[in-house]
Order: C-alpha cells, then sequence, then structure tokens
C-alpha cells in the first residue's frame, strides 16, 4: 500500500559514484534518507545509507565494478525495503544537455536518443548519467523519470559571455560557453535570500562552488551574468584532477613532442592533472594541507588552486561594476578555512575582509564587522534542488524552507 504523501527519489552520478536521497513532499521536503555508492570500478567499493529510520543506517562493501552493477546493487535494495512502490518520480541530475535541453523535462525515449547523439560535449559524465536513466526504466518501467540539467541556472548568460572567440560555425554546433554548477549556485542563490534577504540575492554576487570539481560564477539580480566552466566542465580554475584553463597550443605542442592524439590529451587534462598533477601524490585537498609543511609540491597544488580562485573573484567583481557578497560552497569552500584565508587574503582592496575566529569555526558569515564585502559560508544541497525542481514540474505543493 502507497503512503499518503508523494516521495521523489535523487540520483546525481558522477565519475566513479553515485549519490541518492530521498524526499517526502509535504509542506517541505523533508529528506527521509541519503546515501553513496563510493570507488565504482574499485576493489573497496561500498554502499553508505544514512536515514530518519536506524534500519537504514549502514555501510556495506559491494562488487561495483562499473555503472551498471552499482545502480543494479541501488535497485535490488530499493526492492527489498519496498521503496519503489512509494515513489512518484525519480529526479535525475544531467550534466549537460547541449542547446536543446536545459528546462527539467520528463524523460523520454526521444530525449534519451537525443542526449546519447550529446555524449560528445561530456564524455567523462554523460554515458553515465544516462545509463543509470535506462536502467531504472528496465526495473521501474511505469516510473516518472526528470532530467534536472546542471546548465540551466547558465542558460540565459550575456552573450558577451556566452559565445567562444572561434569561428562562427561551430556555434551552430552547439559549441558555446555552458556553465555547470547550476543546481548548486541555483540553491545557493535562494540560500543567501532566505538568510540575508532579497536584497543580499539581487545584488552584485560571486558564488564560488569549491569541491572536486570547482568553478565560479557572477550572478546579478539572482542570475548568472559568467562562469568559469565553459563547453565542458574542463574549464575555469585547477581541480582535483582537472587542468582548468590551459594554453590551447599546448595540444599543438604534446602531439609533436609526446605523441599526443586526442584521447591522451582528454585523459590528461581530466584525470591527471589539477591538485593530482602538480602535487603527485593526491587530487584531496586535506591530504594536501597535511602535507604542505614537509612537501613543496603539495604546497605549489595548494597555492596555484588558492591564486587561480582568487583571480577570478577579481575578474568577477570587474564584471559586475563591484561586489557585495561573496559566498564559499563545496567540499572545500565549506570545510576548508586555510584556503578561504589564503584565496581572500590581498584582496582588501575590493573589500574583503574574513574575522578569522569566524572563519575557523566555519560559520555562516565570516567576513569582518569592517568589511565592505559579505562573505558567507553556506552548505550547498544539489539533492534538495533536484527534489524541489521535480516538485514544480509536476505541480506539488513546497513551501520554500531550509532544507
Amino acid at each position: 500500500m502507497k503512503p499518503a504523501k508523494s516521495r521523489v527519489l535523487t540520483i546525481n552520478g558522477g565519475s566513479s559514484s553515485i549519490k541518492f536521497a530521498l524526499f517526502e513532499v509535504d509542506a517541505s521536503l523533508q529528506r527521509i534518507l541519503e546515501g553513496t555508492i563510493e570507488r565504482i570500478g574499485l576493489p573497496d567499493a561500498a554502499l553508505r545509507v544514512k536515514g530518519v529510520n536506524p534500519a537504514d543506517n549502514f555501510s556495506r562493501p559491494i562488487a561495483a565494478t562499473d555503472h551498471t552493477a552499482a545502480v543494479g546493487f541501488l535497485m535490488d535494495w530499493i526492492e527489498q525495503r519496498s521503496q519503489h512502490d512509494a515513489l512518484t518520480a525519480v529526479g535525475h541530475r544531467m550534466v549537460h544537455g547541449g542547446p536543446k535541453y536545459w528546462k527539467p523535462e520528463r524523460i523520454t525515449p526521444k530525449m534519451i536518443e537525443d542526449l546519447h547523439k550529446l555524449e560528445s560535449f561530456d564524455p567523462e559524465h554523460m554515458p553515465e548519467e544516462i545509463l543509470l536513466v535506462e536502467a531504472f526504466h528496465r526495473r521501474f518501467p511505469g516510473l516518472s523519470q526528470w532530467a534536472c540539467f546542471d546548465t540551466a541556472f547558465h542558460h540565459d548568460l550575456p552573450r558577451v559571455a556566452k559565445i567562444l572567440p572561434i569561428p562562427r560555425r561551430f556555434e551552430a554546433q552547439g559549441v558555446r560557453r555552458y556553465g555547470f554548477h547550476g543546481l548548486s549556485y541555483e540553491f545557493l542563490v535562494g540560500e543567501l535570500g532566505r538568510l540575508a534577504g532579497l536584497e543580499a540575492a539581487q545584488g552584485r554576487v560571486i558564488l564560488a562552488h569549491l569541491g572536486n570539481g570547482a568553478s565560479l560564477a557572477a550572478v546579478r539580480d539572482g542570475k548568472s551574468i559568467d562562469t568559469s566552466m565553459s563547453f565542458t566542465p574542463t574549464a575555469g580554475v585547477p581541480m582535483s584532477t582537472r587542468s582548468g584553463d590551459l594554453d590551447p597550443g599546448l595540444v599543438w605542442y604534446l602531439a609533436r613532442t609526446d605523441g599526443f592524439d586526442a584521447k591522451r590529451f582528454n585523459e590528461m587534462v581530466n584525470f591527471q592533472s589539477g591538485l593530482l598533477g602538480i602535487s603527485e601524490t593526491s587530487s584531496d585537498m586535506h591530504d594536501l594541507l597535511k602535507a604542505e609543511a614537509k612537501d613543496v609540491r603539495a604546497a605549489e597544488a595548494i597555492a596555484l588552486f588558492c591564486y587561480q580562485v582568487k583571480k577570478w573573484i577579481g575578474s568577477f567583481t570587474a564584471a559586475l561594476g563591484g561586489l557585495d557578497t561573496l559566498v564559499f560552497a563545496g567540499g572545500i569552500g565549506e570545510n576548508a578555512p586555510i584556503v578561504r584565508a589564503r584565496i581572500c587574503k590581498g584582496l582588501e582592496f575590493l573589500g574583503i575582509e574574513l574575522e578569522e575566529k569566524q572563519n575557523s569555526a566555519n560559520e555562516g558569515v565570516i567576513s569582518s564587522a569592517k568589511s565592505r564585502v559579505a562573505v558567507r559560508v553556506i552548505r550547498t544541497d544539489e539533492e534538495w534542488m533536484i527534489a524541489k525542481t521535480v516538485c514544480r514540474a509536476l505541480g506539488l505543493g513546497t513551501k520554500e524552507v531550509e532544507p
């Protein structure tokens, strides 16, 4: 027997993980449980779940050799817990929809056909994300599935920020700046309005989503006017294993000197670069901070990351014509006070001054009383945003409340 209240499952597939959460729809969106399948493709893959029901709190190893096996374990567990009978819909985070898809839409066979054609836009994410949708459809064919696109928040970028300085004929193929982390940014704008008021959310804001994937967005009147990621999520600041922006001439140089082809170059800039490439030891900021005192490579990786983020803050402040609020989010942005401090050091000329104690305590407001710019730490929640987006699309009534 189905429960009286609707439930929405969110799926957020990554290159080596699947994050999921279950929400009950009432006046608010109550998170019933959340979990991850981690380290897909490695011997120590695991399913971890945390929920309001004690039976839903566990961690166990699984043989998740690939995403197909991983999602099979997830769907088996959903059936064992009889959660599938309670589901109203499943919301999927889709990193890329190309030029055709950006609004949240119910997933149809035609959409899947189109998305397969767009796999070249983001071969690191899209094949696995489509696989997850198809797996759920085979197991639960009558279940409504919805695509929530990570590019949506940036869809209406000003043209000067959207077009790329390459021959115009490529724009007709959909080659332009798309931007990503849009679900996170939409959530952060809403949270900023809830915490600081509508005036702050409508002001000149820079959002810094700093995690394994890292990007920044310049926001004015609650809308994105520019963002550091571009046609793919590889662009912008250095990340855990992604390079961020590079000299395009490097492609031709490595082809001539090291015999690089397109595939090898792609593997380098997406999986061997960034913090990992510079440190040669780890892609994890926490590991690097512990090692930096004794390892110059770790210290240089951190310094490069902070320096590049600082440059983007400066450039986006220029694009915005000033800055009222700076928001840190993501795994690094929310949990690494020393990184935030190093990024903000030297930006006093922009009006950014931190309060050391508040920053060290990861408080919500970390700017000093004399800072002209409000600096905040806001914990982002892409899963809640996916659930909220699906509820809006389905016309299910919820209130804009704290997740």
